[in-house]
């Protein structure tokens, strides 16, 4: 008896230090910050607009989720209820959390839900994607954003405790491609047969004693469907206060995918808004109810790149010349603003700087994190081929949010996605159609480096 005794308290003790060492494996700490405007102000979102906003239905957020690995090596998501990330926020940012929190660049992500009901702003006269034009309370607004972005950094790290972080996905059905072909071309209008992304990626974050810290969940889907004149961070707003409502003390953070052609259907009511972010809410808890989620484990390795983007055939000063004259406005201010380019610098840009992110978290999942408006088609590519080496999350709208992002069957194509939205953009024209292979390639190439990087040693701090 005293053997059998002696063996169950032995087994007893072997259970208890392989569950602190499966929680102990990371150290976790999130935060929150109310980014709502204080005063009304120009809205982003659509052109259409003649006047700012009036009020809110909902605040809007930034989140922030940090993740230690047990060598010390450090991930920050950061997500926002907000149109994009402003290339220069993300550039100031980058260097602030750097010299105050010694965090690589590699290791911060910015997201943008890109909801089209939050402010429209700027990083002080920086031309932003959404417009040519600033106004000073985007500009007080961006430097008041950058602030908080760096404290909210600062306050998820210093909230640091051990923890247990574990990958699943649902699934969840309001998304619909909305590029529907037809006689003219392709209509921004629901189009059933057209390729969709309907997963629903969730990270949860269990502290010491099984409690829920932390939930970043995604989808691929736009946050447009309200279209008014107050603040509101649309569905992914509602599902992350629902959750939020469900689990109190939980921190829900929404992760937008590559959402650039598709929406939430039926879209045009607050009602509309609230049930999608209900069936959303609903699908990252059915995602925690997975009986054996695959555990995530450390390290935590990242890289991060800027790939030159080319421009198509660029437009010539008679061109734009003529264009300028256009009864269309957004066709005209275009024009207009890329001859002002033109005399300033000499010449229109060929290229841009695109940025991709990869990172690895240990060999369990593979996180890609694409800038601008990403279309679906990557989503289901990247998932393919990146298949096999654990579980892969495909996230847009990161880190700079310039415009869209076709893949080369959508650039072919044309259609707003694919050619006309760049009117609205500070870009001086289309893609040139191998865009696609140009940024899959460099996401494999990261995640090669990734795969034959050392394994680094423990930091001290």
């Amino acid at each position: 008896m005293k053997t059998i005794l002696t063996a169950l308290l032995g087994l007893q003790l072997f259970c208890s230090v392989a569950h602190a060492a499966e929680t102990l494996q990371w150290k976790a700490g999130a935060a929150s910050v109310v980014i709502t405007p204080d005063a009304d102000m120009p809205m982003a979102g659509y052109a259409s607009r003649n006047k700012p906003s009036e009020g809110k239905a909902q605040d809007l957020f930034a989140k922030a989720l940090a993740l230690e690995d047990a060598a010390g090596g450090r991930f920050v998501f950061v997500t926002m209820d907000l149109i994009g990330v402003p290339r220069e926020l993300r550039a100031q940012l980058e260097m602030r959390v750097r010299e105050a929190y010694s965090l690589a660049p590699e290791a911060l992500l910015l997201n943008a839900s890109h909801t089209h009901c939050g402010p429209s702003f700027s990083i002080g006269k920086q031309e932003t994607y959404a417009s040519w034009e600033t106004s000073s309370a985007g500009e007080r607004y961006g430097a008041q954003l950058g602030e908080k972005l760096f404290k909210l950094i600062g306050a998820a790290l210093n909230d640091l405790a051990p923890s247990k972080v574990s990958y699943t996905h649902a699934r969840a059905g309001f998304a619909m491609n909305r590029r529907l072909p037809g006689d003219k071309g392709f209509q921004n209008s629901p189009y059933p047969d057209g390729p969709v992304d309907q997963d629903v990626p969730v990270l949860s974050v269990r502290g010491a004693k099984g409690d829920l810290r932390a939930v970043l969940f995604g989808y691929s889907c736009h946050n447009t469907t309200l279209g008014f004149y107050q603040f509101c961070g649309d569905y992914a707003g509602f599902a992350q206060e629902y959750l939020q409502a469900d689990h109190p003390g939980l921190t829900a953070l929404f992760l937008n995918g590559c959402s650039g052609d598709q929406n939430p259907y039926p879209r045009g009511t607050l009602e509309y808004a609230q049930r999608h972010g209900r069936a959303l809410a609903m699908a990252v808890e059915a995602a925690l109810t997975v009986a054996a989620p695959r555990a995530v484990n450390g390290p935590v390795r990242a890289k991060m790149n800027d790939v030159n983007l080319k421009y198509g055939p660029l437009p010539t000063r008679e061109e734009l010349g003529a264009q300028a004259k256009s009864a269309d406005k957004y066709t005209a201010g275009h024009a207009r603003g890329l001859l002002a380019r033109w005399e300033k610098d000499g010449a229109l840009p060929e290229s841009y700087p695109y940025p991709v992110q990869v990172a690895h978290f240990g060999g369990d999942l593979v996180l890609v994190a694409l800038g601008g408006e990403v279309v679906v088609d990557y989503a289901l590519r990247l998932k393919k081929e990146l298949a096999g080496k654990g579980a892969v999350w495909i996230a847009g709208y990161s880190n700079d949010v310039m415009g869209y992002i076709p893949s080369r069957r959508v650039r072919e194509e044309g259609g707003y996605e694919g050619e006309t939205a760049m009117r609205y953009t500070s870009h001086p024209g289309p893609w040139a159609p191998e865009l696609e292979e140009v940024i899959v390639g460099d996401v494999h190439e990261l995640d090669r480096q990734l795969r034959h990087a050392a394994v680094p040693a423990a930091v001290e701090r």
